[in-house]
């Protein structure tokens, strides 16, 4: 596709596109169809898939604006493309656009579709409009599947909405439904997102753990061909920390452990050295041994209780397995060092960092990015730490995220570095090409 092409080389957006596209009419026909990016629903559906993929969900509104102007009759298959791409986004108000566009076209959503809402509502933590969404469907006589009440159990776990999850319990128990293990992951999340936490959350959570013991391989909301199709798994259906890394291979994550995966994460929010080392104990028994995404989840909760000798340690416990280590897994001890940005463990983020550079380990722009925005939250210190960042990424050419940028270009002026000093200067330069693209955005001086 054109417009594929051009994103690839230019790094414009589908925006810049539609501003070309008047000139380009009235320049003749030849010209529009040269700059055109696509001319049928088919095509269009294609530029959205691939948009989705790339994760630039921001240009979404943008492509379905550029097809109404070229009068493209839109279908129902490219209205779930772009619903899922705008889940997929947590852009809220965008999914909930195209789902009146599709009514105002003639398509009345389907079951898929109807999950896919909730799911969203779930990534904001808007529990009330996912209950909405749940009545709206038996209005319309739309018969929910086992993946609905999932799907609102778990939107309902995100917000910390405990009584509403045990009300969905209770219903599907007495349909005869058994609990899954993203059943018992959202009861889980139910337990740590409420707010104020109870003083026996993490109590319950190992309980949670021991009960799912008995659920049945045989999953009661085993994923459909829809979602295969548009490649989302039930892990990000159901908005679970496990999502972005269900496609990792390399024993980084353990589909079967979901129930772990969720506990030991809600460990390391909660910063419960002893939950953790308890579940520890119960997969030892168990049988199992700890992923990737587990020890990252250990190294999490001792960093970030305070404890960075022990955390330290589970990283060079797994180094000298002798297992190839993950960039993730770098990332995680590098941004728990950081913690409270104490003496030792900036050192400790720098050196892991110089460490996994040696190795031609190398962080993602996202990655990065995240790493860039905590540490330029340094109020003291050298800043070493959030400029060896920083350069990493421009020696291979990243761009990070605009917030990270912010941060950064903020701290450096905080640490009042002279105006026309090279790194200011190329900062300031990246912040104002980035605030370029977000409308009424201004760099303060």
């Amino acid at each position: 596709m054109r417009l594929l092409q051009s994103i690839h080389r230019h790094h414009k957006s589908v925006g810049g596109a539609l501003g070309r596209r008047f000139f380009a009419t009235s320049a003749g026909a030849e010209e529009y169809a040269r700059r055109n990016y696509a001319n049928n629903a088919s095509e269009y559906n294609t530029v959205v898939t691939s948009l989705t993929s790339q994760r630039r969900f921001f240009l979404l509104r943008d492509v379905y604006d550029d097809m109404m102007l070229d009068g493209v009759q839109p279908t129902r298959d490219l209205f779930h493309s772009l619903i899922v791409g705008t889940m997929k986004g947590s852009r809220l108000q965008d999914t909930f656009f195209f789902r009146d566009q599709m009514k105002a076209n003639g398509f009345l959503p389907d079951v898929a579709v109807y999950n896919y809402l909730i799911s969203v509502c779930g990534k904001c933590k808007n529990s009330d409009q996912a209950i909405r969404i749940f009545e709206e469907m038996k209005k319309y006589e739309v018969k929910p599947n086992g993946q609905t009440y999932v799907c609102l159990l778990n939107a309902c776990a995100a917000a910390g909405q405990l009584d509403p999850v045990y009300a969905i319990v209770r219903d599907m128990t007495a349909a005869g439904a058994g609990l899954d293990k993203f059943c018992y992951a959202g009861l889980i999340a139910a337990h740590t997102n409420k707010i104020p936490r109870a003083d026996d959350t993490a109590t319950k959570i190992i309980e949670l753990v021991e009960q799912s013991k008995g659920w049945s391989s045989v999953e009661t909301s085993g994923n459909n061909a829809e979602n295969e199709m548009m490649g989302v798994s039930k892990e990000e259906l159901y908005n679970l920390p496990t999502a972005e890394y269900v496609h990792r291979r390399g024993g980084f994550l353990n589909r079967l452990l979901t129930v772990y995966h969720v506990a030991f994460h809600a460990c390391a929010e909660l910063k419960d050295v002893q939950a953790m080392e308890t579940l520890l104990e119960m997969l030892k028994k168990d049988g199992k041994s700890p992923d990737v995404y587990i020890v990252m989840q250990n190294i999490r909760c001792y960093l970030h209780s305070g404890d960075i000798g022990n955390g330290h340690k589970v990283f060079e416990d797994y180094i000298c397995s002798e297992k190839f280590p993950p960039a993730e897994l770098y990332a995680t001890l590098v941004e728990g060092a950081m913690f409270g940005y104490s003496p030792k463990g900036m050192q400790l983020a720098q050196d892991t960092l110089v460490n996994m550079n040696s190795r031609n380990i190398f962080l993602s722009p996202r990655m990065g990015s995240d790493l860039l925005l905590v540490a330029a939250g340094e109020k003291s210190g050298g800043y070493t730490t959030a400029n060896y960042i920083w350069d990493l990424m421009q020696a291979r050419k990243i761009t990070p995220s605009l917030p990270a940028v912010e941060a950064y270009y903020n701290g450096l002026k905080d640490r009042e570095v002279p105006a026309d000093d090279p790194r200011l200067v190329v900062v300031a330069r990246a912040y104002d090409n980035l605030l370029r693209g977000r409308p009424g955005a201004v760099r303060q001086q």
